[in-house]
């Protein structure tokens, strides 16, 4: 999708621009979670009543990727980020305002609907708008910051809460929300899509996608992408209540269940420094690979040893951590560079493909004993088995995305 106009600003800011689109959803979903549990008593509800707010956010930060992907890659990238972040700022400011948990939960559902732009334009622009190694840097830095933002987020949200009330996180998303309105209106480049995907039909719309379902190729690199959600967000689940059978209580579990996100932005910054090197993302996928698989089996035998340590659980997933930090900027930038035309699309299959095995990943926890890290082991075993498989086959095909 060629620029129009293209921007005399500097890549440093051009990039801080994109992580700063790719974050606000990320910041919008888990700035309020430390209020969550003191809503049923202002609220008068149940806590099963303030999940749905939760639910919604999620389900339409996820399916509106679809619509915004396809969207974009036949009008162009930048109207479509100004949308949705207006509808992330109107509703933002509605949760602020909320009387009602009834008002609250819809407000977070549309808040969810319009963040969800941000995500999936922001990985759209960086195959639009970098180039070469360079590309796959700056995914780099994105996951690198993406593995930030969450933690980042509920301390900031803590705190705010304590001090200026539950309102004041909405207060400031939508603040932040209007700041990138104006950074994206201002200083993001406009792109043209090609004459060939022009129009904005249901049927061109679906077009799209089914043309992406042909590419052998994209359904691997998306799986490889959905395995690694699987494997983080089964750990996410699972951690917890394997530390709770060690007697870890709630104010020393964070320590331990923070070792993977900050072990995540060490391998982001080692592909770049790889990146430097001359190393090709198939060297670094294949050693993401290799590395994530150690700190899983590590986990695995620790668990059938006997070693019920928290440490046990939680040093080997420093191995995963680093290895999703290697694996991911490259599989993220095949996803979207495979049909070029189509990188809206692609962002939005592969970001919500990421969110449905990670939910499904997170519930599967439930379904077996976690009193030990041998079931959880093996679940992310499963999940990382899966994302290997379709790699090979990858691989087999002679599929790479040449940079």
């Amino acid at each position: 999708m060629p620029v129009l106009s293209p921007p005399t600003i500097r890549p440093v800011w051009l990039t801080a621009n994109l992580v700063a689109q790719l974050a606000l959803g990320l910041l919008a979903m888990t700035v309020c979670l430390p209020s969550m549990q003191q809503w049923p008593a202002e609220f008068g509800a149940t806590q099963a009543e303030v999940q749905l707010g939760f639910g919604g956010y999620v389900a339409a930060y996820g399916v509106f990727q679809l619509v915004y992907g396809a969207v974009s890659d036949r009008i162009g990238r930048k109207p479509v980020l100004l949308a949705g972040l207006t509808l992330a700022l109107l509703a933002s400011l509605a949760a602020a305002l909320a009387p009602s948990l009834a008002v609250l939960n819809l407000a977070r559902t549309v808040q969810g609907a319009g963040c969800a732009a941000g995500m999936v334009i922001g990985r759209a622009m960086v195959q639009d708008l970098f180039t070469g190694a360079e590309r796959t840097r700056v995914m780099a830095f994105i996951g690198m910051m993406m593995g930030l933002c969450p933690p980042t987020a509920m301390l900031l949200g803590g705190q705010i809460h304590a001090r200026w009330g539950w309102q004041a996180n909405f207060v400031l998303i939508a603040g932040l929300a209007a700041l990138l309105l104006v950074a994206a209106w201002r200083w993001l480049p406009a792109t043209q899509p090609p004459a060939h995907t022009s129009g904005a039909s249901v049927a061109a719309l679906l077009g799209g996608y089914a043309r992406l379902a042909r590419e052998r190729a994209f359904v691997l690199y998306v799986t490889i992408l959905a395995m690694t959600a699987g494997t983080f967000y089964t750990f996410l689940g699972g951690a917890p209540l394997v530390l709770a059978s060690y007697g870890v209580g709630p104010q020393q579990m964070g320590l331990y269940i923070m070792t993977p996100p900050i072990a995540y932005v060490v391998g982001n910054l080692l592909t770049q420094r790889l990146l430097r090197m001359g190393r090709s993302d198939r060297f670094l996928m294949n050693l993401g690979q290799a590395v994530t698989l150690s700190g899983l089996v590590a986990v695995l035998v620790l668990g059938l040893a006997g070693l019920h340590h928290p440490l046990a659980l939680s040093l080997p997933m420093l191995a995963m951590g680093i290895g999703h930090g290697l694996l991911l900027p490259p599989t993220l930038i095949g996803t979207v560079g495979l049909v070029p035309a189509l990188a809206g699309s692609a962002a939005a299959v592969a970001g919500l493909m990421q969110q449905l095995t990670g939910a499904v990943g997170g519930f599967a926890v439930s379904l077996v004993p976690m009193d030990g890290p041998v079931w959880l082991g093996v679940l992310m075993l499963g999940w990382a088995a899966g994302g290997l498989l379709a790699q090979v086959l990858l691989w087999r095909r002679g599929h790479v995305v040449e940079r």
